[in-house]
């Protein structure tokens, strides 16, 4: 059943036609590669913090936080208190490097240093953290429309994505930067609508909220306990740090960005500014979540809706009313708490305002959706196309190609979330995958610039070992019960941390033991980039 009016249906076409017309005004300029990938370096600071902000605001932002702090507690805020720590690295050792080199791949420099293998190696890994973040949006943006609308999910990720392709296509890297600083605008816009609705919908209004969410340990933060098998304070922190440390520092989807900028220190403001405006933003969400809570724990007879269709949703179409019923009384809040908010949108949102959250939700997801498609287009033309199958190609050649693979990674990208429908909460589906994906990357990129003097052999053998130790920690827990002492005890989101430090850890052992047994052993030439 469709359950958007007339107003809303024209301010969410008006919003969609918009950001095609962005494109299309943009298209004009992009007559070459370096103006479709780097906006000629003109981008001025504040534009780019707020379109890394925007970024980062992504629909899993929008409707997995408060989807988490509804099943839980405020836990996932401490990726976002990570957030500063991992962006003075960045602001004081990345953006400096890549501003020096002046490559617009994040991971040519894995050439230069170790060879051919480790920049195909990051690159693998980074394409498919794109995929995986790109259908988790998809998955995100068609799980709130599907409510309002009663279209297929597929067919929703088709459509949006469609409009999507087009504008990224047609207007480049400044057409992203530019439409992103509109779209992180609406997001808070639209986070702040819904939570003066929330409040102003529920009895009792703030004091109310804090009473249920303290009796309900709403706002904690985890536990402080060095216990690495659950979802601790610890946990989270170093996953944040390690995930955001990732991002900001080996991320094409960032470091293409540090290059628009005019100048290093405009680069290192833009990536501040995205903190300071996201470590708000994200307690914002959680808000939300703890509100949401606390308004159907007043009002429980809304919540049996959201607790039916999802128990519908695991059941075979003639389960009877007996087992429907029953099978939602087993759910819990972490259940359902990513349908939440679209049910609130849905059932409690005045005509007119619905329009304007749906455009924030679909702003949500565009924007991360199209800087990931236009990133990881750049690195398949530079990294792959260019560096294995033609080298001498011109700028019209490169560009066709860039608009081509952004094309690709979009349909890609809208099947990876087809895949990830039924999922249980789509903010651990993306903090997983991005775990297993980035883990890698970071470890590589880590030794090849602290370690100098380790060897290309070196850094093989330390990725293969930490592959090893990533697939084990990401498969273990489905070993048969005779095998159980084989399991991994630590939780899911220390991936990332253990298999980072794997990689760089054993790296620089590697090289201490050459160097141990060799009195004189003299420095591995760089290699040369590939022409």
């Amino acid at each position: 059943m469709n359950n958007l009016r007339v107003p809303d249906l024209v301010i969410i076409g008006l919003y969609l036609l918009a950001m095609i017309g962005v494109g299309i005004y943009f298209s004009r300029k992009n007559d070459n590669a370096e103006q479709y990938s780097r906006a000629s370096g003109l981008i001025p600071g504040w534009a780019i913090g707020l379109s890394i902000y925007a970024t980062f605001l992504s629909s899993n932002t929008f409707l997995g936080v408060p989807g988490k702090a509804f099943g839980s507690n405020w836990n996932a805020f401490v990726f976002s208190i990570s957030m500063p720590f991992a962006a003075w690295i960045a602001t004081n050792y990345f953006i400096p490097f890549y501003r020096s080199t002046g490559e617009i791949s994040a991971y040519t420099h894995l050439e230069h240093r170790f060879g051919p293998w480790a920049r195909t190696y990051a690159v693998t890994c980074f394409l498919l953290t794109q995929l995986a973040r790109i259908g988790s949006i998809f998955y995100g943006i068609a799980l709130t429309l599907q409510a309002l609308t009663g279209f297929s999910m597929d067919m929703i990720m088709l459509i949006t994505g469609i409009c999507i392709i087009i504008y990224t296509v047609l207007g480049g890297i400044e057409a992203v930067i530019w439409t992103e600083v509109v779209q992180g605008i609406i997001k808070t816009v639209g986070a702040l609508l819904i939570i003066g609705l929330i409040i102003y919908d529920m009895p009792g209004g703030v004091a109310k909220i804090i009473d249920i969410g303290q009796a309900d340990g709403k706002f904690s933060l985890g536990g402080f306990n060095l216990n690495f098998t659950q979802s601790t304070f610890w946990v989270v922190f170093l996953y944040g740090f390690f995930i955001n440390l990732s991002n900001f520092g080996v991320d094409q989807n960032y470091v293409q960005r540090y290059h628009t900028a005019a100048s290093l220190p405009q680069a290192a403001k833009s990536l501040w500014l995205c903190v300071w405006l996201y470590v708000p933003a994200s307690l914002l969400f959680l808000v939300i979540g703890s509100s949401l809570f606390a308004y159907y724990q007043v009002h429980p007879e809304f919540i049996q809706a959201v607790k039916l269709q999802v128990a519908a949703a695991n059941l075979p179409p003639t389960a009877t009313a007996t087992q429907l019923a029953s099978a939602a009384m087993r759910l819990s809040p972490a259940d359902y708490g990513d349908k939440v908010m679209p049910h609130f949108i849905v059932t409690k949102i005045p005509v007119g305002f619905v329009g304007l959250i749906v455009s924030a939700i679909l702003s949500a997801a565009m924007s991360t959706i199209s800087s990931g498609m236009n990133a990881s287009a750049t690195v398949f033309t530079v990294d792959i196309y260019q560096r294995y199958f033609k080298s001498g190609m011109t700028s019209r050649q490169t560009l066709r190609l860039l608009h081509l693979a952004t094309v690709c990674f979009g349909l890609l990208g809208m099947g990876t979330g087809i895949a990830m429908i039924g999922v249980k909460s789509v903010l651990d589906t993306w903090w997983e995958l991005s775990g297993i994906f980035a883990s890698g990357m970071l470890g590589l990129f880590l030794l090849g610039v602290i370690s100098r003097q380790t060897r290309s052999h070196e850094a093989l053998t330390a990725t293969i070992i930490g592959i090893c130790v990533i697939v084990w920690m990401t498969f273990s827990s489905r070993l048969p019960e005779e095998y159980a002492s084989l399991r991994s005890l630590l939780h899911k989101s220390m991936i990332i941390v253990i298999g980072t430090l794997t990689i760089f850890l054993t790296g620089l052992l590697l090289t201490k033991l050459r160097k141990g047994t060799s009195a004189y052993s003299p420095a591995e030439p760089v290699n040369q980039p590939a022409h």
